[in-house]
């Protein structure tokens, strides 16, 4: 189990019943980066991964 698997077990109980826009995530994560600017770099990779996900492979 890598570390991150907590938070993201927590987001899932905590939130599982929830349902949000992608602009309600886009708006915390950029909030996210605003308060902790040392992850932008993993907050962006995070992004462009679920904006690509129905990208055909090349």
């Amino acid at each position: 189990m890598y570390f991150t698997d907590r938070g993201i077990e927590e987001l899932a109980t905590r939130r599982g019943e929830e349902e949000v826009s992608l602009l309600w995530l886009s708006e915390r994560l950029r909030e996210f980066v605003d308060l902790n600017p040392e992850f932008e770099t993993p907050v962006e990779r995070l992004a462009t991964w679920l904006a690509r996900l129905d990208d055909e492979d090349e």
